[in-house]
């Protein structure tokens, strides 16, 4: 009678954690992994590592500048280390890791991702995926024919986006992509490219909760028209840092959003 009792309260826990509709994720950002470089490797495998120590994660989100520049050996080696996390993970294109002309396009950095983990289904640099009621959307704002610092969301990835708004419109969504909306600071060569027709199309629907990004290797966090703009430092900063992110929701409100800094602990072998 105990077993059935102790088994029924589990599963009553369970269903209601899946329908809580609360998640929690980590960022992880610009990384600028380099083949041969000792410390990034360290920096990096340390940070799957803590992470892999972590409760209740749900997925990892890479955003972009992954590696620091389009070579296939850099990326092959990163994903290699990252394969070794305990959960999904999800990578975004960055302005350094692709170059049409050169050694990678986004194409070929879509095939080298997908070839060598299995999880990675998407083939395209835009995709979505779905957890626990949640819409996620990658969006690619990354220039591959003459690659540079400013962000550049082409009219078909906003059309894009605005497709999978509008066919979801009761799902919270967040999009998690390099380039900001909102900087943390004005750079001029980091200024994302009209950067206020992107806002406009998303001040149209009402399901967008956050924007998450990198790019300027500082922390920064906004809120603006009601959406949420998350910007995390870079991994390789001192302090070694990456994001956690927990989204709760609680019925007859909006979700609510918690981000929490984490230092990761890098043993000095060089």
């Amino acid at each position: 009678m105990k077993k059935f009792l102790l088994a029924l309260l589990t599963i009553i826990i369970l269903q209601t954690a899946a329908f809580a509709n609360d998640i929690k994720f980590v960022q992880v950002t610009d990384t600028h992994y380099s083949s041969g470089n000792e410390f990034k490797k360290q920096v990096l495998e340390s940070t799957i590592n803590d992470i892999n120590s972590l409760n209740g994660v749900s997925f990892v989100v890479f955003t972009g500048d992954n590696i620091d520049k389009a070579d296939p050996d850099y990326l092959k080696e990163f994903v290699k280390i990252v394969n070794k996390l305990n959960v999904p993970y999800y990578l975004v294109i960055g302005n350094h890791e692709v170059f049409k002309s050169g050694d990678l396009s986004k194409l070929q950095y879509m095939e080298i991702v997908n070839e060598n983990n299995w999880l990675y289904r998407p083939t395209k640099p835009n995709y979505k995926f779905t957890k626990n009621g949640f819409m996620f959307l990658i969006v690619d704002g990354a220039k591959e024919v003459i690659p540079g610092s400013n962000g550049y969301y082409r009219q078909d990835t906003l059309d894009w986006v605005e497709k999978q708004l509008k066919k979801h419109p009761k799902t919270p969504t967040v999009i998690l992509q390099h380039f900001p909306l909102v900087p943390p600071k004005e750079m001029i060569t980091h200024k994302t490219y009209q950067a206020e027709k992107y806002l406009e199309m998303l001040d149209k629907y009402n399901n967008v909760i956050a924007v998450i990004s990198g790019h300027y290797h500082i922390n920064g966090e906004q809120m603006k028209d009601g959406i949420y703009h998350i910007c995390t430092p870079t991994l390789l900063n001192e302090p070694y840092q990456y994001k956690i992110i927990d989204i709760v929701t609680t019925k007859g409100f909006s979700p609510m959003i918690y981000t929490q800094l984490r230092d990761v602990n890098i043993e000095q072998k060089l």
